[in-house]
């Protein structure tokens, strides 16, 4: 098995500040995806029916 050292800092060849902000990123992308679709949702109810 691999011998994988890290720290209390964690991993030493991770970037955890671009980690973070990708991460922030996809969850505000995803956020406004959701309410997008249900906005179009909802378009489509109002003028289809």
């Amino acid at each position: 098995m691999a011998n994988h050292q890290t720290t209390a800092s964690g991993h030493p060849d991770m970037d955890y500040v671009e980690h973070e902000a990708t991460y922030n990123l996809f969850l505000t992308m995803t956020k406004w995806g959701t309410i997008g679709v249900i906005a179009i949702v909802v378009f489509m109810a109002v003028t289809l029916l």
